[in-house]
Formats: C-alpha cells, sequence, structure tokens
C-alpha cells in the first residue's frame, strides 16, 4: 500500500511539471513584458563603455520650478545702445580708454614732471650759488651748510629730470599695438538696414571660417583649392562687404533726412529707401551665393570634386560684379 501511495504522489507531481511546462511560453511572454516596462524606468547599460546611464533626478512635486530671469545686463546694454546719451557716454568711454589716448595721457604726465624737476634743479643750482657766495648773507659771509643742502638738492631733482626725460625719449619711439578689428557698428534698431546689416556680420563670420577650411592643407600637402582662388574669394567678400555698408549707411543718411523733412515729401524718401532696400537685399544675395559655393567646396573637398571649386570661382566672379555696381550707386 505504500509503494502505491507513492507511485500516485510521483504521477501526480509529473502532472503538475507538465502543465507548468506547457506555461513556459507564456511564462517567457510575461517576464518580457516586465522587463520592457523595468527598462523604462531603469534604462539598460551602456554597450560601449559597460556604465549605466545616469538617471534623470525626478521633479520634486512640492518644490516650485526655477523661474527664468531675463539677462538684466543685456537687456541694459541694449537699452544704452537705443538711448542718445547712454550711446554718447559710452564712445567717449572707448575714447577714453583707447591704447593711443592712454600713450598721449602718459606724454602729457611725464613732460610736466621733467619741467617740474628742472624747475627745481635750476631753483637749486641758483640758491647754491647764493649760499656759497655770501648773497644771502647779511654780512657777505659764505653760507656753506646751505650751499651744500642746496646743491644736494639740485643734484636730486636733477637726476629726477634725467630720468623723466629718458622715460618721455622712450614713450615717443613707442608704436601703438595694433588694435584688433572689432565687428562695424550696426545701425540703429529702428533702421531699415539694421536686419541686413545682421545678417551680412553673419555670413562675414561663416565665410572667414570657410576660407579657412580651404587654406589648410591636407594631410598630403595640398590645399583643396589654390591660394590664389581663395585670396581672390577674401577679397571680392571684403570688398563688397564694404560696398553693402556704404549702402546702409546711405540709407540710414536718407532716413535722418526724412525724419527731417516736410511731410509733403517723406513719401518720395519712402520709395527711395524701399529701392535702396532693394538693391542692398540683392548684394546680400550674391554675398550669400558666395558663402554657399565655398560650403560646397568644403564639402567636396575631400572627393577632389571640380564641380564645386568652378562653382567658388563663379560665385567669386558673380559677387566681383554686384560689388562693382554697388560701389557705383555709393
Amino acid at each position: 500500500m505504500g509503494q502505491q501511495g507513492r507511485r500516485r504522489d510521483f504521477s501526480e507531481f509529473g502532472a503538475k511539471l507538465e502543465k507548468h511546462i506547457e506555461k513556459l511560453p507564456d511564462y517567457a511572454v510575461r517576464a518580457q513584458e516586465k522587463l520592457q516596462k523595468v527598462q523604462k524606468y531603469f534604462p539598460p547599460a551602456d554597450q560601449a563603455g559597460g556604465k549605466p546611464a545616469p538617471q534623470r533626478p525626478r521633479p520634486n512635486p512640492l518644490q516650485r520650478p526655477p523661474v527664468r530671469r531675463p539677462d538684466v545686463s543685456a537687456t541694459f546694454s541694449t537699452m544704452a545702445n537705443q538711448v542718445p546719451a547712454f550711446a554718447e557716454a559710452r564712445a567717449k568711454w572707448d575714447r577714453w580708454n583707447h591704447p593711443a589716448a592712454k600713450l598721449e595721457r602718459r606724454k602729457r604726465r611725464t613732460s610736466r614732471a621733467m619741467t617740474l624737476w628742472i624747475m627745481l634743479t635750476i631753483l637749486c643750482g641758483v640758491l647754491t650759488v647764493a649760499a656759497g657766495m655770501g648773497w644771502m648773507s647779511a654780512t657777505g659771509a659764505p653760507m656753506m651748510p646751505q650751499a651744500i643742502t642746496a646743491f644736494a638738492g639740485a643734484v636730486v631733482f636733477g637726476t629726477f629730470g634725467v630720468r623723466s626725460g629718458l622715460k618721455l625719449r622712450e614713450l615717443k619711439n613707442t608704436a601703438l599695438p595694433a588694435a584688433p578689428a572689432g565687428p562695424p557698428p550696426l545701425p540703429p534698431a529702428g533702421s531699415v538696414a539694421r536686419e541686413p546689416m545682421e545678417r551680412l556680420a553673419e555670413c562675414e563670420a561663416s565665410l572667414a571660417e570657410l576660407l579657412r577650411q580651404l587654406s589648410v592643407p591636407s594631410s598630403v600637402g595640398t590645399t583643396p583649392v589654390s591660394e590664389v582662388s581663395v585670396a581672390d574669394a577674401r577679397q571680392t567678400a571684403t570688398e563688397a562687404a564694404a560696398a553693402l555698408r556704404g549702402l546702409a549707411g546711405r540709407i540710414q543718411a536718407i532716413e535722418r533726412g526724412r525724419n527731417s523733412a516736410p511731410a509733403r515729401e517723406q513719401a518720395a524718401l519712402d520709395a527711395a529707401v524701399g529701392k535702396l532696400r532693394e538693391q542692398l537685399d540683392d548684394g546680400l544675395e550674391g554675398y550669400r551665393g558666395l558663402v554657399a559655393a565655398a560650403g560646397h567646396t568644403v564639402a567636396a573637398s575631400s572627393d577632389g570634386l571640380v564641380t564645386s571649386k568652378q562653382a567658388l570661382t563663379d560665385a567669386t566672379d558673380h559677387l566681383a560684379g554686384l560689388a562693382m555696381a554697388l560701389r557705383e550707386l555709393s
């Protein structure tokens, strides 16, 4: 009886085991679903470095989100550029801190100091002679202590005068350091030429970087395009930018005249400003074409293609023609 009970128990265990084996695929599907849910909160480790990705901190519901405050310095700088009084004060401050102005002030201070030392030296020399000859004494006897003191003062002040003279000579021979060429000032915020000049400044920065890339030799030791083409493109871009800024200055002059002109003349001046703005947009479009051609040349330089290089030359010639026309207009 005992052996039959044991066999019955094993048969029941085997039946339960078979049922679980049949449900293994369902268990696998459920485990995969749970794993996907867990991976949403805990991303898997990075395959390259094997390091787990940093977990983002969960926001605290009891803490208020940070409020973004406006940049006070940038806002104040913009307002200062628009107010004439602040702009004039800033211009005076820039002129005061210019290296040439600083050097001129040092020259003036040194020259004044040298004049003072020379006058004190002459005065001490006169006192030395007067005390030694007895001219300062009622009895006419020499006053040697006073003469020695005055002579020592003459030597000291003379030394200071010589040093000031040498320093002044050095300052006069000092060459001013080359001031970094900053970006030219933009037109006022209300001017029609403001937005094209902002785009021109962005295009100039992009073109300078692209032409620098074209000037860097490759691993073989050759440049993507010839140095003559790069120099020609750079020179043409500089001339075109100068012509565009001259046209923008012409627009600003007409705008200032329009503000002071009678009401019956303002319509004609507005039409003239609109025509010049169209010409300014055409010139800027040609400049952007040169930037695009330079970008295509940089992109194709690794493949040795000639099409983009020819496009750079064509864009340079086209921009040169536009710059010539703009100079004639200006």
